[in-house]
């Protein structure tokens, strides 16, 4: 049933399963919804935890004519979550929300006892030539740029088969038709070229302040980089020392959580295991 949050700015809506154990608030990442994580829910609930799913603002049913959509302002609405919904809770964020997880934690350390962040854009990134050699990368950068440039809905489910690669989820064609429809709605494709145009560098500045355990779950196949192991030991070295770990699902793209959403949820819950104790 979906519940609803107002703050300054705006409405954010959530979803709340499980009525026991500890916290968990999973954040999507843009142009998708809190149905991102339908895969990965079930699993975490039945191992005991509370999930707090939320639409990020201007996604899903959250409203629309936000002031800003940078990882700092994502960053504020989950520290407002967690409050309502009483904390300490242990954030999840994919993509631009694993950077806005990073801000959260390190701005708010007393409500945040742990991160996972799934395929996080949580470092300033750069391009060279050299670089689009790669076919995957450079198909989906283009894909991007498309989408940031002309609020091209084809282009954004273009992305999206770049960034499946091989193994979609069985229900991948019904949920691009609903994003799709999502996106047509008015204010909605305006908030995913606000997000696509933000840059990273804001979470990047806070990895060096974040106090509790992080980890990070890159696909060995994410278009999103040309190594993307490589990016993930990128940001496990930028936190402090021994605070962060790094788990590579073989064949994953830029969702594992929804392509391989049992080895996500494993890696999860050996993860929190050594948090809780």
């Amino acid at each position: 049933m979906t519940e609803f949050l107002t703050i300054d700015g705006g409405t954010l809506a959530y979803e709340l399963s499980g009525t026991t154990g500890p916290l968990l608030v999973l954040a999507h990442g843009m142009g998708d919804s809190r149905d991102a994580y339908r895969f990965l829910t079930p699993l975490l609930v039945e191992a005991g935890y509370r999930v707090a799913t939320v639409d990020l603002r201007g996604h899903g049913e959250s409203s629309v004519g936000w002031a800003g959509h940078t990882r700092t302002d994502i960053a504020g609405d989950l520290i407002s979550l967690v409050q309502h919904l009483g904390g300490p809770a242990v954030l999840v964020g994919h993509s631009i929300s694993g950077g806005a997880a990073t801000i959260a934690a390190a701005k708010a350390p007393e409500l945040i006892t742990a991160l996972v962040e799934l395929a996080p854009f949580t470092r300033k990134q750069s391009t060279s030539l050299g670089d689009m050699r790669v076919a995957s990368y450079r198909r989906g950068l283009l894909h991007l740029v498309g989408m940031t440039m002309f609020g091209s809905v084809r282009q954004w489910a273009k992305y999206l088969d770049v960034a499946y690669p091989d193994v979609k989820p069985v229900d991948y064609d019904a949920r691009l038709q609903q994003i799709t429809a999502m996106l047509a709605e008015p204010g909605r494709m305006k908030a995913l070229q606000a997000m696509g145009n933000s840059r990273p560098v804001d979470a990047g500045e806070q990895l060096g302040n974040v106090q509790c355990p992080v980890l990070v779950v890159q696909g060995s196949a994410d278009c999103d980089w040309v190594n993307p192991q490589r990016e993930g030991e990128a940001i496990v070295a930028d936190l402090p020392t021994g605070l962060g770990r790094l788990e590579m699902i073989e064949g994953a793209g830029h969702y594992p959580h929804v392509q391989f959403p049992t080895q996500v949820a494993t890696a999860m819950l050996t993860f929190l295991a050594g948090v809780h104790a």
